[in-house]
């Protein structure tokens, strides 16, 4: 064989297996890996996932930072010029970080890439580009309390769900418990993204084709007024109006009725409220039809990278097929983002579980423009205005707006 065509056979076969997540480095080198800390288990999972890839790949260390606050910790690193090979990206962070140049593009370098689903290729897609895979997702449901329901005689939440069930449900189970405290039909946070499936199935969005503020439609007015109408009608609130800190710790203690969160509640109410009874179905539909949000993170590979070809066999080997499966096998409720692994989430967590996987068909991503932070601040100060009285529903979607209209203007 010619000395041309022996390179030209044995760059194939690097190809190959840096392809498939597994790469021959002929030097030790290490490759450090970003991300925000969760529960210990789940720590534990990524741990073992990342010893598994290090055993396939002799010579290559990987070095697992945890950080409480990731994004500033990864900020600061960026500000230094000296940031880890392999890090988390939260999609709301994703167009910044792409701005300031510190995301490499994927481009060929994920394997099976149809596998993924489709409305997260798109949350991590930025002017026709693929930056990063998802690591895994979740999706918004509403989450209903079986023994509440069964005392008021109210039937169950179902697919066909519209606004005015979920309006009049809330209204039949809101009351006072054994101790006299209120309950309330749902919790209804007062945040942007909670909001944002209403807007969804109204048929609205924030911004229209050209990137012009939208927040002044009909479809939006119709979604603020429904949302902030259960609150001032006394069926629904936010999770202080109940004594709690977030939805899920509303609904577990049983002041509540209902909740949309997404699958991280699982594991909550597995762990703190095992002793709850509950279902999941999908958000109700709006005048528009289904809508849901899917929160997602990414592996991004660093733009100033010394050795790319090894981070990118982390990222297959953590997001690629059987990455997934071992999603879907150590998980503590977020999903795999392969369809291929979908059926092994269920297998797990159950199939009433499976209205968290099929919102994928109809997910909107929860990712905003570059420097929108003071739109989605001034959006929540003002809805939760709304919900005491001292704002009305058009002022919140006029305030908000004209913020966005600023940033858009700077």
């Amino acid at each position: 064989m010619g000395k041309s065509r022996f390179l030209m056979v044995a760059l194939a076969i690097i190809m190959l297996l840096a392809l498939s997540g597994v790469v021959a480095a002929q030097d030790d080198v290490t490759i450090r890996l970003a991300g925000w800390s969760s529960s210990e288990a789940e720590d534990n999972a990524l741990r073992a996932a990342v010893d598994q890839f290090m055993e396939a790949n002799p010579g290559i260390n990987v070095e697992i930072i945890f950080s409480p606050d990731h994004p500033t910790t990864m900020q600061t690193a960026f500000a230094s010029g000296d940031y880890p090979e392999v890090f988390y990206i939260d999609s709301s962070k994703l167009p910044d970080w792409v701005a300031a140049g510190v995301v490499a593009e994927a481009g060929d370098n994920i394997v099976d890439q149809d596998d993924i689903y489709p409305s997260l290729q798109e949350v991590f897609t930025i002017d026709g580009t693929f930056y990063c895979p998802p690591k895994d997702f979740s999706t918004m449901t509403l989450q209903y309390n079986i023994d509440m329901f069964d005392a008021a005689g109210v039937d169950y939440p179902t697919a066909d769900w519209t606004w005015d069930d979920l309006r009049t449900a809330a209204e039949a189970l809101t009351g006072t418990n054994d101790a006299g405290d209120p309950v309330l039909g749902l919790v209804t946070p007062a945040e942007l993204p909670r909001w944002l499936p209403f807007l969804y199935q109204a048929g609205g969005a924030i911004f229209d084709a050209d990137g012009n503020v939208t927040m002044d439609s009909p479809e939006a007015q119709e979604a603020i007024d429904f949302y902030a109408g259960l609150v001032n009608d006394g069926f629904a609130g936010a999770p202080s109006a109940v004594d709690s800190g977030w939805g899920g710790e509303a609904f577990g203690n049983g002041r509540v009725a209902m909740a949309m969160e997404g699958n991280w509640v699982i594991n909550a109410l597995n762990e703190q409220w095992p002793d709850i009874n509950w279902g999941v179905a999908p958000l109700p539909q709006g005048p528009a039809g289904q809508a849901t949000m899917a929160f997602t993170v990414c592996y991004g590979v660093a733009a100033d990278n010394a050795h790319p070809d090894e981070s990118w066999a982390l990222v297959n080997f953590l997001t690629g097929p059987e990455g997934a499966l071992m999603v879907a096998e150590t998980s503590f409720g977020v999903m795999p983002a392969r369809a291929s692994a979908a059926d092994a989430w269920i297998e797990r967590f159950g199939e009433d579980m499976s209205a968290f996987v099929e919102g994928a068909d109809y997910a909107h991503p929860w990712v905003l423009p570059v420097g929108f932070q003071d739109f989605i601040d001034a959006f929540n100060d003002s809805l939760q205005q709304a919900f005491t009285g001292q704002l009305l529903p058009e002022d919140v979607l006029t305030t908000s707006a004209d913020v966005a209209n600023e940033i858009l203007a700077r």
